[in-house]
């Protein structure tokens, strides 16, 4: 995975250096500003700690926090991504936590050690266009779509999507390489039309473009939101008793190993782990609660609504570095 990365230059890590040096805490962040920004500015103000926020691609502040381990300069990394923060602590970026905060978290939405730890979930759906098709008329697995009767008529996203990469990691986990392998290919053969990332795939779907796409739930919940192209709706795949049950991947946050300003960071965390935080931050990304009692919208399953895959997030770590290649060898290239 990382040797498509494109290695970050001089300047951006005398920067990073700059910012750290004028702060108590800082954040190296792969999700969208405005999701993290209130949060931070609600911790800054409850105790006078000074945030240094960076946003960015969350798979490139690995790379960073990679070259900056004999001299770290981030406490915290935020991910869009369970599985990409378990790559972190694979390969020691990340610090133990024993705070007995991160235990409102499910076991399968954190680390063993506490070093990450979920915030809210993301859940791997089918979204349609209910004037193209109904919703009995849907595929009603992830695996239905290798059916030529679909051919054509769905979107999904380009191999290297973090998505992508950690859905098919599951796959991987569950059912092995060679049954993922084929399925890429029988996916592949039903000729998707393939984009860079699920906004194309929610608003494409919405437009009447596609009957239906592979999107993780918020992006669903985000197109119910628009004012015009948002009669979607979602399909919760592979709930028979003998199906995998939906993928739920996590965004997430983790210790930096060597946190400069470590008493801070675990602060930080517990702050997040609040349920005020936690209703605010599912509420702002539109993403679900991985709790029970957090508010969410009325339109929104939570995750005991549906058979979710029985897989811990930390089995995606060792497989994520190489599915890019398994992708590749199927045939679906980056």
């Amino acid at each position: 995975m990382f040797r498509r990365i494109v290695f970050i230059t001089l300047l951006s890590l005398l920067l990073v250096q700059t910012a750290a040096a004028a702060s108590n805490l800082v954040i190296y962040s792969g999700r969208n500003e405005r999701f993290v920004l209130p949060l931070v500015e609600a911790f800054q103000e409850l105790t006078g700690i000074q945030v240094q926020l960076l946003s960015g691609d969350a798979a490139q502040f690995v790379h960073r926090l990679q070259a900056e381990r004999r001299n770290p300069r981030a406490d915290v990394l935020i991910s869009n991504d369970g599985a990409l923060l378990e790559v972190a602590r694979s390969m020691d970026l990340l610090q133990a936590n024993a705070s007995p905060s991160l235990e409102v978290i499910p076991a399968n939405f954190r680390a063993d050690d506490g070093s990450w730890v979920g915030l809210a979930s993301r859940s791997r759906v089918l979204m349609y266009n209910k004037d193209l098709i109904s919703e009995d008329e849907m595929p009603k697995s992830v695996f239905d779509l290798t059916d030529e009767q679909w051919r054509g008529q769905f979107v999904i996203t380009r191999a290297g999507n973090s998505s992508m990469v950690s859905h098919i990691s599951a796959i991987r986990a569950v059912y092995g390489d060679a049954f993922t392998s084929q399925f890429i290919t029988g996916l592949l053969a039903n000729e998707p039309t393939i984009v860079s990332g699920h906004t194309d795939i929610r608003r494409a779907v919405g437009a009447g473009e596609f009957k239906f796409g592979l999107v993780n739930n918020y992006y669903y919940h985000l197109q119910l939101d628009e004012p015009v192209d948002n009669h979607v709706g979602a399909i919760y795949p592979d709930q028979g008793p003998d199906q995998m049950g939906v993928f739920v991947n996590v965004s997430g946050i983790g210790l930096v190993k060597g946190a400069p300003n470590e008493d801070n960071a675990r602060r930080f965390i517990e702050f997040l782990l609040e349920p005020e935080q936690m209703k605010h931050y599912s509420l702002t990304s539109r993403e679900t609660p991985l709790i029970e009692g957090i508010e969410a919208f009325a339109y929104a399953l939570t995750i005991a609504e549906y058979q979710v895959a029985d897989l811990h997030l930390a089995q995606l770590g060792p497989k994520y570095s190489d599915t890019l290649d398994l992708m590749e060898a199927a045939g679906f290239a980056e």
